[in-house]
């Protein structure tokens, strides 16, 4: 009997206290759930300007569907290589003739820039070559866009023959300086650039990171031209304001992102 009070005694008290939870306590919330619907995807702001970079005094030079700022250098073809797709700048190698792609040429910005800061993406087709050029000059005595404007190499590392020479790799100084480290993205892939050139102080910044640094127009300049392949080119690195230059290279690239603010 002593055994059979105990158990009802305990029965009751478990009972109870179940009960007493039910009715005193809530449960605790789920911490581990995630409301998605409360975080929205962020905006695609391919080819477009924040309100940030407005403020800042950013001119987007491409929009994803428009050529309008842009031209072939000294106006030697109608640009029609020059393709807009998938909101790129892309230039088509679909139709060649002696070598060259026909509606190719080097592609130059319409407006000249002094000190300037720019950014971009670029990417390319296995093997390919191109390169960004930045002062450029145009007209009658200006046979090509490299005659005048140094460039930054765009290259596939892993494929083109240029990447055995020092200098001539993806974020090199053309010709002049190695970039280091190094950060370029496979072909196919996006590599996004920066180029500033602030009264004579040139910096290049590929894929987030700071690679070359240098002092255009000073004697250690001059002595560095003098002793790379554009030394046959009185102008070249010598010109303070010019045009961007996108090269035709003859391989396939993409250019987006293209945008530039005055320093």
């Amino acid at each position: 009997m002593r055994t059979t009070f105990a158990c009802l005694i305990i029965a009751g008290a478990i009972t109870g206290c179940q009960g007493g939870n039910s009715g005193s306590q809530q449960p605790e919330a789920d911490t581990t759930k995630t409301d998605t619907m409360a975080t929205a995807a962020p905006a695609d702001m391919t080819n477009k300007l924040t309100d940030a970079e407005k403020s800042e005094g950013w001119q987007l030079l491409f929009d994803g569907t428009s050529k309008s700022n842009f031209h072939v250098f000294n106006n030697k073809t109608d640009g029609a290589a020059w393709k807009v797709a998938d909101g790129a700048l892309h230039l088509d190698t679909a139709t060649i003739k002696d070598g060259k792609i026909v509606g190719g040429g080097d592609l130059l910005t319409n407006d000249e820039y002094e000190s300037f800061d720019l950014k971009l993406d670029w990417k390319i087709d296995p093997g390919g070559n191109s390169g960004i050029m930045f002062y450029v000059q145009e007209g009658p005595k200006f046979g090509e866009t490299y005659h005048t404007g140094p460039e930054m190499q765009v290259l596939d590392n892993a494929a083109h023959k240029d990447a055995k020479i020092i200098k001539h790799r993806a974020g090199d100084l053309y010709d002049l300086i190695t970039s280091s480290p190094e950060t370029v993205k496979p072909a196919g892939e996006w590599n996004q650039v920066e180029v500033i050139s602030n009264k004579g102080a040139l910096e290049f910044h590929l894929n987030g990171t700071k690679i070359l640094t240098t002092t255009m127009w000073d004697d250690a300049w001059k002595k560095m031209i003098a002793a790379s392949k554009f030394k046959q080119w009185p102008g070249f690195g010598t010109y303070k304001k010019g045009r961007i230059a996108l090269q035709d290279h003859g391989n396939s690239v993409w250019y987006r992102n293209i945008k530039i603010k005055k320093l």
